[in-house]
C-alpha cells in the first residue's frame, strides 16, 4: 500500500499547479476577449459557453502534455504559460478573420462561437503533440 501512495505528493503539486494554472487562464482569457463570458453564461448565452469551454478544452491539452513530459515543477509552469499564450493567439487570430467575433458570440451565434472553439481546440491539439521536450 505505501508503495501505491509514493507519488501521491507529486500528484498533488501537479494537480494544484493545474487548477492553478486553469484558474489563471480563465482569468486572463476572459480579461483578453472583448466580451464578458462569464456573465454571457450566466444569461444562458449559449455561444459563450461554447466558446469558452472549447478554448478550456484546447489549453487543458497542451497542459495535460506538459505534466506528462515535465521534468520538473517548473518545466510545467514554462509549458503552462506556453499554452495559455497560444490560446490567447488563437483568440486575436480569429478576430482578424471575425473581425466582429465577439459581438456576434455575445449576440448568441453559434457559428461564431464554434469557429472560435474549433480554432481553439486546433491550436490545443497541435500544441499539445509539439510538447516532446
Amino acid at each position: 500500500m505505501a508503495s501505491s501512495l509514493a507519488g501521491l505528493p507529486d500528484f498533488l503539486i501537479f494537480f494544484v499547479l493545474a487548477i492553478a494554472l486553469v484558474g489563471l487562464y480563465l482569468a486572463i482569457y476572459t480579461l483578453a476577449t472583448m466580451h464578458n463570458e462569464l456573465a454571457l453564461i450566466r444569461e444562458n448565452v449559449i455561444s459563450a459557453a461554447t466558446a469558452l469551454g472549447f478554448s478550456l478544452v484546447g489549453f487543458a491539452l497542451p497542459l495535460a502534455s506538459a505534466i506528462v513530459h515535465a521534468q520538473t515543477i517548473v518545466d510545467c509552469l514554462v509549458w503552462g504559460l506556453v499554452a495559455l499564450a497560444v490560446q490567447i493567439l488563437v483568440y486575436w487570430l480569429v478576430r482578424i478573420v471575425m473581425p466582429n467575433l465577439s459581438q456576434r458570440i455575445a449576440s448568441g451565434e453559434m457559428a461564431a462561437a464554434l469557429f472560435l472553439g474549433a480554432a481553439s481546440l486546433a491550436a490545443g491539439i497541435i500544441n499539445a503533440s509539439a510538447m516532446t521536450f
